[in-house]
């Protein structure tokens, strides 16, 4: 059975979008099929790009990178190694270096864990690991799976932080999350996903004053 169906959605450059809906409604299937990790049928346009007969390497090599749900860091690699792993394909050497000293400044703890084991980490170091990583790619198109779960709610307003950084320095946000209030707050708009369709769609804080996404979502009258 197909697990999306009749999905539109858009995300303009600069934005952060909200990809939310509970455990099960379809989120990462569909962040995978626009990674083309897993064949889809429709059209997938990111710039001028037609992705749908593109390999997972071809589209990353466009600018679309994805933090995965669970991190999935090397975790008997360091700090350092797996953030350069997020460059692989650059070949930009002085910038990459740079650009690892920056990812020290937006996440000051990766810089004192810098020659640590990735999997030696807490939760929420290794969520800074993952989502830097992802940064080291300099995506045009960041989309981030699931990222407070597990968090403490100090480390998450960090990442949050984090987030509308990256937004200024002109990276696009796609964020899937199962915690809504949290992301749709943040979100300049948003889709609310339910068993593999999107039922509504708006302005992040129009969003949480719906009604119909208090009532299924928010547990709120």
């Amino acid at each position: 059975m197909p697990a999306l169906r009749n999905i539109s959605l858009e995300v303009r450059r600069t934005e952060i979008v909200a990809l939310v809906g509970s455990n099960g409604a379809g989120k990462t299937t569909l962040l995978r099929a626009l990674s083309r990790v897993i064949p889809c049928v429709g059209s997938i346009e990111f710039n001028e790009y037609d992705l749908m007969p593109m390999t997972p390497d071809e589209a990353f090599g466009t600018g679309l990178v994805q933090v995965p749900e669970g991190r999935q860091l090397f975790d008997r690699m360091t700090v350092a190694d797996n953030l350069l792993m997020g460059a692989y394909r650059r070949d930009d050497k002085p910038a990459v270096i740079s650009d690892l000293e920056r990812m020290y400044g937006l996440f000051p703890r990766l810089g004192e864990r810098r020659a640590q084991l990735a999997g030696s980490m807490s939760g929420g170091e290794q969520q800074m690991c993952a989502m830097a990583r992802g940064l080291m790619a300099r995506p045009q198109l960041l989309m981030i799976d699931e990222m407070s779960l597990g968090l403490a709610p100090v480390v998450v307003d960090q990442l949050m932080d984090v987030l509308q950084a990256i937004r200024k320095d002109g990276v696009t946000v796609l964020l899937v999350e199962q915690d809504i209030h949290l992301a749709l707050s943040v979100a300049d708009r948003g889709y609310v996903l339910d068993t593999g369709s999107i039922v509504r769609s708006g302005i992040g804080k129009d969003l949480i004053d719906d009604p119909a996404v208090r009532e299924a979502y928010l547990g709120l009258a």
